[in-house]
């Protein structure tokens, strides 16, 4: 197996445990803004964890390299920043979500032309796979995907796709634990800001505690292993597809703890998942990662 596939599916593993504790804290925390900021408290051990480890070397610019994570952490802030406002003019949680969980489609259009990545034809054919799963998956029905306040959900939807672009570029430029550490720093000052403005009400339980810090700590590890798929010369425009078929780990694991069960929509989407993986993972040319972004530009 190939070390970007391996990571890659390392990331859709540790997000597919994600998605399941998050639906478990939206039971007992109300606030998406105070669900980000109690997470983030998961993030540090990450951080931390890190910081200590020995780094490989630079490919480039290391300033560069430290802003474009540092920038991809701010995009995905604002992203969530969007986000929040979306259910701030009261749309329901079940429509919002699914929706922007399409986010890698914006990575893929923009990573082909901007990163001139070439593909070989069952690789384009397992995007169109991937991307069909992650509809089939996150969509309840066409209603959802034309609802009035669609315009607004398109702004997180833009957000965190450009933000796994500038994942990809830091790699370009610094290891894949330098670009975590900064990517993930970037959430402190966030989580700060909305502290400032709308405190955390007191009486938390302890099982609020540990969930929202598992919560964190599986969004930081799966940032990591995706931005180690990326040093490990994936392509963007493969990984970030690949990354969204999270819903293959946490469905199952949804009908087990909640007793949920599937219907076409869901049993076609992993179908699809499964194809895309294979068609995903076929290369039919050695595959080299750019040492910098002078050789990922012509």
């Amino acid at each position: 197996m190939v070390r970007w596939l391996g990571w890659t599916l390392a990331t859709i593993f540790t997000w597919g445990i994600w998605a399941i504790l998050s639906k478990e804290i939206a039971d007992e925390i109300q606030s998406p803004a105070h669900s980000q900021v109690l997470s983030t408290i998961g993030i540090l051990p990450v951080i931390l964890a890190l910081w200590m480890m020995k780094d490989s070397p630079s490919t480039g610019s290391t300033r560069t390299g430290i802003w474009l994570a540092l920038g991809s952490g701010m995009v995905s802030c604002l992203g969530n920043i969007a986000y929040f406002a979306v259910f701030s003019r009261g749309t329901k949680a079940a429509a919002v979500i699914p929706i922007t969980a399409l986010y890698p489609a914006v990575t893929v259009l923009l990573a082909i032309p901007l990163l001139k990545e070439r593909l070989n034809v069952w690789q384009v054919i397992g995007i169109g796979l991937s991307l069909g799963a992650i509809y089939l998956f996150n969509v309840p029905g066409v209603e959802g995907a034309f609802s009035s306040w669609l315009l607004f959900a398109l702004i997180p939807i833009a957000l965190w796709g450009i933000c796994g672009l500038m994942q990809k570029m830091s790699t370009n430029y610094i290891s894949a634990r330098t670009s975590a550490i900064w990517f993930l720093l970037s959430f402190v000052p966030v989580a700060a800001l909305i502290l400032l403005y709308d405190p955390v009400p007191s009486g938390i339980s302890a099982r609020t505690w540990l969930l929202a810090t598992a919560v964190g700590f599986t969004l930081a590890l799966g940032n990591l292993t995706i931005l180690l798929a990326f040093s490990s010369g994936g392509k963007a425009s493969i990984i970030a597809p690949l990354a969204g078929l999270y819903p293959l780990v946490s469905i199952p694991i949804a009908m087990w703890r909640w007793g949920e069960s599937i219907g076409w929509r869901e049993s076609l989407g992993i179908a699809c998942a499964l194809a895309a993986v294979v068609m995903l993972s076929t290369q039919s040319e050695p595959q080299t990662a750019p040492t910098s972004m002078t050789d990922s530009f012509p």
